[in-house]
This record gives C-alpha cells, structure tokens and sequence, in this order.
C-alpha cells in the first residue's frame, strides 16, 4: 500500500478521497431506505457485497419496494451494469496475475476505478490508482451501507427523512453526464415516457423493464457528408488524415505549398 502513495501524486489520492466519502453517504442512504422500507438487515448488507454496484443496487431495491418481483429487480440490475462489460475490456491489461486476483479485480470494476485509471499516464499508475479507488471504495461502501442498514432499522418513516428521494436522485445523477448527447437524451426521454404510459397496466418493475425500447432512438444512421454523400456514423467522420495536420499537408502538390508560402 506504501508503494501506491508513493506512485500517485496528492491530487489524484485527494479526488479518491472525496469519491469515497461521496459514496459513503450514498451507500448509508441506501441501507437505511431499503431495512426501513421493510427488507430484513441482511439483504442489503449481503447485496453491497456481492454485487458492489450502487446504481443496480438502488434500481434493484427500488423494483422490490414499489412490488416487483425477484426476476424483474435481478433483471433490471442486470441492464444497468451492462456498462461493465466494456468497461472490464478497457482495464483488462491492468487485471493480470493468478486467478483469484483477475476475479478480484473485476468485482472491482466501478465508474470511479475506471475513470481515475482512464486518467493516469502511464500503466503502473493506471494499476495503482484503479486497485486504491476500488478497494477503498468497497470498504467505505459497505461499511457505510452497514450503518445504514442499522439507522434503518431506527427509523419509521423514509418520507419523514426525504430518505425516498434518493433513489430518483442517485438514479438521475448516474445518467446526467450522458444527456449531454441529443440521441441519448431522445432515447431516454421516450424511454420514460413508455414506462410512464405502461405503469397504469403492467405490475411494478416491469415499465423500467419496457423502457429499454427507448435504446431504438439512439439509433445513428447514416451522417450525411459533403455535397450530401453519406458517410459512416461515428466519432471519425470529418476527422483529418492519419498523422495528423502535417501529413494532410504532405500530400498537397509543391506548387500549391510554394503558394501558400
């Protein structure tokens, strides 16, 4: 562990640090909403262990207390940590070692640990940074869900607390920093809107489930290109050539380089 503060300089440890605390607040949020809403003290102790992912946890929890079943809580769990999959793809060099690390490391995989890793230069540092954040963020995680868990047991009325409004509130921090995309925003205003329509016939969890079909509008068809050819979607349309400015000027005629000059 000593290595790992020598390796990471005081800024980056300091945004750990404030990440964590963050958390704790949100993981003893979550313990206490869900023993007061009237799960046993058991069950989100053993979830924030086993599964260690505070948006599905939340979604989870939130299904089960509106009365959703078992299968539609699981599953709409399951829709919101899809995003790890990738994510464990963009870390993976840093997960080697015997078995039982590469497993570890992947129950660590966060949006926290995978963005302070995203952001270290080097891989010795992306490794250092990525198994601190995730290992803190476990401890304080569950150790702060515990207390929760304990205040929840405590206390009669969430609404009293405005403990209730932190699932809608957790749920729209997560999803805020994406809608700054317009299909992503299209696709998640008629997601919601096709949740809010199926509510009134559908049994609870299920219209989070249906809202999926909001994934249609993110759709990205064909970009139109100069003189309306169309081109390939994506994040390389209009990019320069390969190598950058100098190479595109390479390719220019002598003559047209003597005139600019």
């Amino acid at each position: 562990m000593r290595s790992l503060f020598r390796t990471l300089d005081a800024a980056t440890l300091r945004n750990v640090a404030l990440v964590c605390v963050a958390d704790a607040l949100v993981g003893a949020s979550f313990g206490a909403i869900a023993v007061s809403g009237g799960l046993p003290l058991w069950v989100p102790i053993v979830m924030s262990v086993l599964v260690f992912a505070g948006g599905s946890q939340f979604a989870a929890v939130g299904v089960v207390l509106s009365g959703g079943g078992a299968l539609a809580a699981v599953a709409t769990g399951l829709v919101l940590n899809a995003r790890l999959l990738p994510f464990g793809f963009t870390v993976a060099d840093l997960l080697d070692g015997p078995w039982w690390r590469r497993l570890a490391g992947a129950h660590l995989i966060t949006d926290e640990s995978v963005a302070f890793a995203l952001l270290q230069s080097d891989r010795r540092r992306r490794g250092a940074v990525f198994w601190l954040c995730g290992l803190a963020l476990f401890l304080i995680w569950n150790a702060s869900v515990v207390l929760g868990a304990a205040a929840g047991s405590l206390i009669g009325d969430t609404d009293a607390l405005g403990l209730d409004a932190a699932f809608p509130a957790v749920l729209l921090a997560l999803v805020l920093p994406s809608l700054g995309d317009r299909r992503t925003r299209t696709a998640a205003l008629a997601g919601a809107a096709v949740a809010v329509a199926a509510t009134p016939f559908l049994p609870g969890g299920l219209p989070v489930l249906v809202a999926i079909v909001g994934l249609l509008f993110a759709w990205r068809g064909p970009v139109a290109g100069p003189a309306g050819v169309p081109q390939t979607g994506g994040p390389h349309v209009g990019a320069p050539p390969a190598g950058g400015p100098e190479s595109a000027g390479a390719e220019r005629p002598a003559a047209v380089t003597e005139e600019a000059r």
